[in-house]
Parts: C-alpha cells; sequence; structure tokens
C-alpha cells in the first residue's frame, strides 16, 4: 500500500513476496476445495488407444507459443532479445532436463500408452523412453524463457531496471551461497521424509523425486532478485501453471501418456486430479523459478562486461 501511495514500486523483496502470495490466495483455497473431495471417480477410458499420438500432438502446448512469440510478437515489435543470456541459460537448462529423464526416468515415471506416442524410444538408463520426452523439456525450457524475455523486454518493459548495465557492473561477485535457500530446502525434504514414513498411503520408498525438484529449485538468489521483471515473472508463472496442468491432470495422467512410480514420490495425491502427486503441481513452478534465475544471472554476467571468472567468483 505504502508503494502504491507514492508512486514507487515496490523493492524487489517486497515483490518476491507479493508474488508468493498471489501464488498462495489461489493455490490454499484450491487445495482446501481439491481434499473436499473423499471419494473421487475414475475415467472409464473405452477402446485401447483412446488417444492415438496424443502426447505428440500436446507438444503444441508449447510449440505454438514458441512459433508465435519467436517469429511474430518478437520480430513485429523489434524486441531485443540478450541472445547470448537466451543460449547461455538454454544450454544449461535443456541438459537438466535431458540428464531427469536419461538417469531418473525409470525410477520416477512410467509409461503405459504407448499408442499416444510415435512410438520412437529415445536413451535412458535402463530403458528407453518416448522421444516426445525430450523434446518435452527442450520446448518447455524454451516456451517458458520465451515468455519471460517477451514480457520482460516489451510487454511489461515499464517495470524493468531502467539501467541494467550500470547496476550489473555494482556487483563484485555473481555466485554468493544464500543460505536461506539452503535452510528452506534441507527443511523441505526432511518434511516430505517425514511425511512419507509417517502418514503416506505408500511409506516404502524415498521421496526421490521431490528431492531433485527441491535440489534443482535452490540457487545463488540474491544477487538476481533486484533485477527480475517480477510483474513478468508472475504472468510467466501463471501461464506456465495453467498449461501445465491442463496437460497433466486432464490429459497426460488420466489417459496414461505417463505416470509416476509410487515408491519415488511424497505420497501426497491429487485424488481429483486422477491421483496426480502433489511434486507434478510444483514442477513447473520451479522450472519457471529456475529459468528466469538462471537467464537473469547470464544477462548480468553480459552487460556487466566481465570476464566469466571475475563476474562469478569476483576479484581477490
Amino acid at each position: 500500500m505504502c508503494a502504491r501511495a507514492s508512486g514507487t514500486d515496490p523493492s524487489p523483496r517486497l515483490s518476491a513476496w507479493l508474488v508468493a502470495a498471489m501464488l498462495a490466495m489461489v493455490a490454499v483455497p484450491a487445495a482446501i476445495t481439491l481434499r473436499a473431495v473423499r471419494s473421487p471417480g475414475a475415467l472409464q477410458v473405452p477402446g485401447s488407444d483412446p488417444t492415438p499420438y496424443g502426447y505428440t500432438w500436446s507438444l503444441l502446448l508449447f510449440l505454438v507459443p514458441i512459433v508465435v512469440i519467436g517469429f511474430w510478437f518478437v520480430p513485429a515489435e523489434g524486441v531485443e532479445i540478450p541472445r547470448r543470456a537466451f543460449w547461455r541459460t538454454i544450454g544449461v537448462l535443456v541438459p537438466l532436463g535431458f540428464g531427469l529423464d536419461f538417469f531418473f526416468a525409470q525410477r520416477f515415471f512410467v509409461f503405459f500408452n504407448s499408442g499416444a506416442t510415435l512410438g520412437i524410444g529415445a536413451p535412458a538408463l535402463g530403458a528407453p523412453v518416448p522421444v516426445e520426452e525430450y523434446i518435452f523439456y527442450f520446448t518447455g525450457f524454451l516456451c517458458v524463457l520465451l515468455i519471460y524475455v517477451w514480457l520482460d523486454e516489451f510487454w511489461l518493459v515499464a517495470y524493468n531496471v531502467p539501467d541494467y548495465p550500470g547496476e550489473a557492473k555494482k556487483i563484485s561477485r555473481l555466485l554468493q551461497f544464500h543460505p536461506t535457500s539452503a535452510i528452506v530446502g534441507v527443511l523441505l525434504i526432511l518434511l516430505a521424509i517425514v511425511y512419507k514414513k509417517m502418514f503416506s498411503p505408500v511409506p516404502d520408498g524415498f521421496p526421490g523425486y521431490f528431492t531433485v525438484l527441491v535440489v534443482g529449485a535452490m540457487s545463488f538468489f540474491p544477487n538476481a532478485r533486484p533485477f527480475i521483471n517480477w510483474r513478468a515473472f508472475s504472468l510467466t508463472l501463471f501461464f506456465v501453471v495453467l498449461v501445465s496442468l491442463l496437460w497433466e491432470a486432464t490429459l497426460a495422467v488420466p489417459y496414461k501418456w505417463w505416470g509416476f512410480q509410487d515408491a519415488q514420490m511424497t505420497g501426497l495425491f491429487i485424488g481429483a486430479w486422477a491421483r496426480l502427486p502433489i511434486e507434478e503441481v510444483g514442477v513447473w513452478i520451479a522450472v519457471t523459478y529456475a529459468t528466469v534465475i538462471v537467464f537473469e544471472v547470464f544477462k548480468l554476467w553480459q552487460a556487466s562486461g566481465k570476464k566469466p571468472k571475475h563476474a562469478f567468483l569476483g576479484k581477490k
């Protein structure tokens, strides 16, 4: 209220909390309502192949925004994308997504409905996964980043940092350990373990998927926070969460395009959404958060004009 009355923008710290509050004001009543469903109905699917190439076609949910923003919105408005920061971000995050599939797909996921895919296997430890999985991660990161960049550089550019290069040069080092993130991450993992072992209907195993998501979302947050366009971030986040829930809760899980191995989940499932694990509600929140943080860090390095060692580690 103070920021609005004085005509100034809220601080980066307050902006981050405002985004969290916006997410909570939707998530909390939704969670309470979903928990009220005591006897969720089961989808009765006639036939053995109810969604031919469904997973393949669903990739348009990412591909269409990529094409529209990348080949229409950006050129039409002459938006200047920080290309090196953009592609460095993709170069870091996409291999991480591929690694999740390659190393953990057989531990975390199951793929029952082969008819929903092209039937082309992609390499992964234990057994191949549908090639759509790798396309999913590549287009997913590309889509999230394009949406944020377009909002940041054009649609909501008024809320960008005015003198980005000047402010970037003032940062002594980009890589600074953030104790709060580490403490929160450890507490979340401990809570997941306690819940799984003591309250979950599937106490066997370890919440490995949740642990990977928490570790992946931890980042060097303090330096990037003042440079994030929080309005652009919030709109990107809500778009991505909406699309992902449509994808998972309405299509992928009910029609068995993919599923999850209970032993590697926390054990908190949403019955009204075809028993969707709670991890899947948070995965794209974590993806959006990590994408924006990594992009802003690379953008700060690029704007600072410093050599990599100097920019990330500082001068001795």
